[in-house]
């Protein structure tokens, strides 16, 4: 395989000789298995680099982050000793603006000016080397002004001079030591002073991708469904992608990003299912979209009764004129009826009695999908699909959905997202794996930019405490979750009980813990009806049927919808994954959490109770909020308008009809 397919050269790492180094530098993150799969940011998120830093003696020591941009430019960020955490931990928090694929390696260094203060703070008062201390300081300030000097930065090397002038053991001590602890002294040396003994790490990759990859919402539904229509004769007649714009509408004007469309592509008729995932399907019923590939072509034809390419287009023309971007899901199967079945049987596997294998997910049988081998051909496999990626990316699709991506090689998709990156850095991959955890983080690591979550089984307060946490530790620098709250396939226990204070309490909670979150048409309405007891899938599922809606009957959530995002929208906190923080309220349906990005805070308090009122006490981590040592803030009810004056401790009481509080915070 490495002699067909090229290695990921471009990231590989760059390593330094010599070990450690002069200062030892260790622990460095965040690092993806050893620096081979670049840290996922976005323009502008703000990112923590964290990094172990010391030295043999008592001599100060410093520590950057030496950023490297795709043009090849160089900053530097000094770091911060955070003592709380550990011994040694050095820490900066990194912006880049730069879309493409950066560096960053942290310098440990010998800082003789710390060194000198730390001498001095105890010498001087002390009366000890007086003479000699301050001949050092004289001496570390004018060579610090002649660095400042070389940079053109005269200023700065002005007050250097100046002050090195002042610098005399005949100045009292609080004064000198006052006028070197001055904070345009302490600038100045930290900028332009000596570094000694530079000891740098390894190149480490960060690939910075546009905003959207990290921050979105999403809307799912079904082209079929959407003006779908019986005759008098009992016949069905599909929706099409024209009957589809009125959803487009629909779902821009609730503040979605993505519209996502299941396949859209010819379905085979061998094993065809019928209503509610049969083996025995009537005539009119249409086929599950996922069985993939007709008469009618494959994965780059359009199902017929859809409409045309030229449909297609004035879809994806429409949905971009609103502000959307379509999704498109990429399922690697195929119908028995699919060209590649004749074209390319050594694409599957073929058992010893002679049949094709068949998905299978026991006790579920999919008859109507052939999984791929990617063992038989992977050449052909591998520049096919590559091939039709690229089909789509030219009609206008700059998100994919990939469906079931764990069942493929994970090296497979290395080499597809790779190769979609040179090409379209803009393409957004969604990972819709529901399987173990090391499966799902290592498609984080090769590359896709979303993942599906195990948000949907998290419920209790714990749990999600628990995720959240996991979340936005050390899994945010390589998986980026989507939190959708249902999806044709999964009809959550919980919301079985048609309850709509659930329903809202699911959508604010998935809106707010993850940037990126979706919807399943239907969800808005309180669709709840499960196949059986005990199995989560739906009664009558859109998988296998048409289904039209009346999306504006009454009760419904598109008014909740709407305002979720456009909250979303307004706050920057909401944007972000790294920054969350979980505060104490003991009550066990109550869960309060707060997000920060900048100067933007806010603060969610959730109950968890569909059924009663609740009522609790809450104790907030004002360092946490953004604000130390503020005692009273403002908190404005993004939800309702209203604002309440609040301590470092508050009460709350939230109800079935007002389960949530998603306040905007800002000290007084």
């Amino acid at each position: 395989m490495t002699d067909v397919f090229p290695a990921r050269a471009s990231r590989r790492i760059v390593r330094t000789e010599g070990g450690l180094g002069r200062i030892p530098v260790v622990g460095v993150s965040p690092v993806i298995e050893g620096g081979v799969y670049p840290v996922k940011a976005v323009e502008h998120e703000r990112l923590l680099i964290q990094a172990n830093v010391f030295r043999e003696g008592h001599d100060a020591v410093m520590a950057s982050v030496i950023l490297t941009s795709p043009a090849g430019t160089q900053r530097r960020v000094d770091m911060t000793q955070v003592e709380p955490l550990g011994l040694d931990v050095w820490q900066a928090h990194i912006r880049m603006a730069e879309l493409g694929d950066w560096t960053y390696r942290v310098e440990g260094w010998s800082d003789p000016w710390g060194t000198w203060v730390h001498h001095a703070e105890k010498k001087l008062p002390a009366g000890i080397d007086v003479d000699l201390v301050v001949m050092e300081g004289r001496d570390l300030l004018a060579r610090t002004a002649d660095n400042a000097d070389a940079l053109g930065v005269t200023g700065a090397a002005g007050l250097l001079r100046a002050t090195a002038q002042s610098v005399d053991a005949a100045t009292p001590v609080d004064e000198l030591l006052e006028l070197i602890g001055s904070a345009p002294i302490r600038r100045a040396m930290a900028r332009f002073g000596p570094r000694e003994h530079i000891s740098p790490t390894a190149e480490f990759p960060i690939r910075v991708e546009r905003r959207r990859a990290l921050y979105s919402s999403w809307y799912e539904f079904f082209p079929r469904s959407q003006g779908a229509w019986v005759d008098e004769d009992g016949t069905w007649h599909s929706g099409t992608f024209r009957s589809s714009h009125e959803r487009l509408e629909a779902a821009a004007a609730m503040g979605f990003h993505v519209v996502y469309l299941p396949p859209i592509h010819p379905i085979g008729s061998a094993f065809r299912k019928g209503k509610n995932n049969s083996l025995t399907p009537g005539e009119q019923d249409p086929g599950s979209p996922w069985a993939i590939g007709s008469a009618d072509g494959g994965h780059d034809a359009i199902h017929p009764d859809l409409g045309t390419f030229e449909d297609f287009d004035e879809f994806v023309a429409k949905a971009k004129s609103l502000g959307l971007e379509v999704a498109l899901d990429f399922a690697l199967q195929a119908s028995p009826d699919h060209p590649w079945v004749a074209e390319h049987p050594e694409w599957f596997t073929t058992r010893l009695d002679g049949t094709i294998a068949y998905a299978e997910n026991p006790p579920k049988k999919y008859q109507d999908i052939y999984p791929i081998n990617f063992d038989n051909d992977p050449v052909g496999i591998y520049h096919e699909c590559l091939r039709l990626i690229r089909f789509w990316i030219d009609r206008g699709v700059t998100i994919f959905r990939v469906d079931n991506p764990h069942t493929k090689p994970v090296e497979f998709w290395d080499w597809l997202l790779e190769r979609v990156a040179e090409t379209n850095p803009e393409v957004i991959f969604l990972a819709e794996a529901f399987t173990k955890p090391q499966m799902m983080a290592a498609l984080g690591k090769v590359g896709f930019q979303q993942s599906y979550t195990y948000f949907t089984w998290r419920n209790l307060k714990w749990e999600l405490t628990e995720y959240l946490t996991e979340l936005s530790g050390d899994m945010a620098a390589y998986y980026r979750p989507n939190f959708f709250v249902t999806t044709p396939d999964i009809n959550p226990f919980p919301l079985q009980s048609g309850n709509p204070a659930l329903f809202a309490i699911r959508a604010i909670l998935a809106a707010t813990l993850s940037p990126s979150w979706g919807v399943y048409s239907g969800f808005e309405l309180f669709e709840h009806a499960p196949l059986a007891p005990g199995r989560e899938e739906y009664l009558d599922s859109e998988k296998y049927e048409f289904r039209p809606r009346n999306f504006d009957a009454q009760p419904n959530l598109n008014l909740l919808l709407g305002t979720l995002n456009q909250i979303r929208e307004d706050h920057p906190s909401l944007q972000q994954l790294r920054e969350i923080h979980f505060h104490h309220a003991p009550h066990d349906r109550v869960i309060a959490y707060s997000k920060t990005d900048g100067d933007d805070t806010t603060l969610m308090v959730v109950s968890l109770d569909p059924d009663e009122t609740v009522e609790s006490l809450l104790r907030l981590d004002v360092a946490a909020l953004g604000f130390p040592g503020a005692t009273r803030f403002s908190v404005r009810d993004e939800l309702t308008g209203e604002t309440y004056e609040w301590g470092e401790q508050a009460y709350v009481r939230l109800y079935p009809g007002r389960p949530a509080h998603i306040l905007h915070v800002t000290p007084l």
